[in-house]
């Protein structure tokens, strides 16, 4: 299986090394494995749903 980084994952999903890092420890990305001190996230994993907002509201607060 092939692998991404933090730093990778933060690019294609447009966020924080930090949040994923934070994802990756509450158990969020499935088959997301811990080597020492590095995160390893499979290269086909979706980004998980921000859960600071409802489903029905859009980040800027907007109805879909």
């Amino acid at each position: 299986m092939d692998y991404m980084t933090l730093k990778e994952a933060s690019e294609i999903w447009g966020v924080t090394p930090r949040w994923i890092n934070y994802y990756c420890s509450s158990g969020r990305i499935p088959g997301a494995v811990k080597m020492g001190t590095v995160w390893l996230i499979p290269k086909n994993s979706q980004k998980p749903a921000d859960k600071r907002f409802k489903s029905t509201r859009s980040k800027e607060g907007e109805t879909k």
